[in-house]
């Protein structure tokens, strides 16, 4: 019985979808993805590469007008002799994470891998060894999902559309290639990098919004000034590997074909950075956000979020029903700096006391409020006071009528709860920095 209302889950889910973005039907393999990557809540991003040299973040190339002809010197520097693969995912599975997505190719063209189609990538390199089969194989091996970030914008090419884009107009190129070329060069690279490195847990796109205005409300999607051809790619992506996610950072409405929506630097709904104009779709949801103000390493950015912070960063994303994807900014050596280590080893600690609140849950029947969110799993309702105005909270226009017991979740003391006039009145404890959450537990 189990397993049919399971499959029937799985159909409605998928009627559902095709009318979200017309002409794709997920698979089955697919669908079971999405509910894995919906169900883990919390992962890695790793943004590196011959950009992390210069110390100014990954958008170095593009800020200081970098020709190609210079930044290609770059490629002679990065030797990451101190890069462990088996360390970093030690590092993300300890610290609670289920899963890492990896730069493989960033705006600046540099691939990652041992690519047949670019000359510009890691086995050119002093250090001459394939970064992303390190990383898969050792993901494999620890039983984390690998997601690869690809960019579409490419800075070095001639054949990207540059002459169109916004970005990349101070790196020297001269002449206007053939875009269709480009495209087939990136079908090439995704069919090297879903063929050669086993299992991939998804495709997370970024760059498309080069091609449209800058980010607004009145922005419309379809106002773009390039042909992607997104609907091959992505077919050719679930082609190769059906369980394979697609997300595209484009800021805006999901394209049939993406399996999930993710938000710069905010949470689904929220838009305090001027890039998430869009609305939540029904897809499942993720926030990428980054523990200090860089996504590349960054020599004198030292403003460091604090666990609290990044608790409610997490905590927060799950009580919108989504993950939290937190990055890191590794130096051009390999070794990832003590500031990042520190902060995901303390919410690895946290999420063994935390993670039931977190994990598996889905969002709560009130959306996040100021003093905090709710996340539930099945009888359990999880009450989050991440910044509560006194001793209690009240919550309104509850479904369920009688709850069976009440407590904290960290030390299982039980709590009184009381109902009155349709609302519930939940005691909590204050937070404080060394316990950002004291979640109370309902169980109905």
């Amino acid at each position: 019985m189990k397993k049919y209302f399971s499959t029937l889950l799985i159909l409605l889910l998928a009627i559902s979808l095709r009318a979200q973005t017309a002409g794709y039907v997920p698979t089955k393999q697919n669908l079971e993805a999405r509910n894995w990557f919906s169900n883990n809540k919390y992962g890695l991003f790793i943004h590196w590469g011959p950009f992390s040299i210069p110390g100014d973040g990954e958008w170095v190339m593009n800020n200081r007008n970098i020709t190609v002809k210079n930044y290609t010197r770059l490629e002679r520097f990065f030797n990451p002799i101190d890069f462990n693969a088996a360390q970093w995912v030690s590092m993300a599975k300890n610290g609670g994470m289920k899963y890492i997505t990896l730069i493989t190719r960033h705006h600046d063209g540099f691939s990652m891998w041992n690519t047949k189609y670019s000359d510009f990538n890691i086995m050119q390199t002093p250090y001459k060894k394939d970064i992303v089969k390190q990383m898969a194989d050792e993901c494999h091996k620890q039983g984390i999902k690998l997601f690869l970030y690809y960019s579409l914008l490419d800075w070095r090419r001639d054949d990207y559309q540059y002459w169109t884009g916004r970005t990349g107009k101070g790196t020297g190129r001269t002449k206007h290639g053939d875009w269709n070329e480009y495209i087939q060069f990136m079908k090439n690279q995704l069919t090297e990098l879903l063929t050669n490195y086993g299992e991939i847990g998804g495709i997370w796109f970024d760059g498309y919004w080069d091609q449209m205005d800058a980010e607004s409300k009145d922005r419309k999607d379809n106002a773009t000034r390039a042909d992607w051809h997104m609907r091959e790619i992505y077919d050719l992506i679930h082609k190769l590997q059906p369980q394979c996610l697609i997300g595209n950072n484009h800021h805006m409405t999901p394209l049939a074909g993406e399996d999930f929506q993710m938000f710069e630097q905010d949470l689904p709904g929220e838009n305090t950075n001027g890039l998430s104009f869009q609305k939540i779709s029904n897809l499942p949801l993720e926030t990428c956000a980054t523990i200090n103000n860089s996504w590349g390493f960054n020599l004198t950015d030292t403003t460091y979020k604090t666990p609290a912070q990044i608790v409610n960063l997490l905590v927060r994303s799950a009580g919108n029903g989504g993950n939290l994807l937190l990055n890191i900014g590794p130096m051009p050596n390999g070794e990832i700096q003590p500031e990042f280590k520190e902060r995901i080893s303390w919410m690895g600690n946290w999420l063994k006391t935390y993670g039931e609140s977190i994990y598996n849950t889905k969002a709560g029947y009130l959306l996040p409020q100021n003093w905090g969110c709710l996340t539930q799993n099945a009888n359990k309702i999880y009450v989050h006071p991440l910044n509560p105005v006194g001793k209690n909270i009240t919550l309104a226009d509850a479904s369920f009528k009688h709850i069976k017991k009440a407590y904290l979740l960290k030390t299982k003391q039980r709590v009184k709860v009381i109902l009155k006039n349709k609302t519930w009145i939940v005691p909590v404890v204050q937070p404080t920095a060394e316990d950002p959450d004291p979640v109370v537990v309902l169980e109905l």
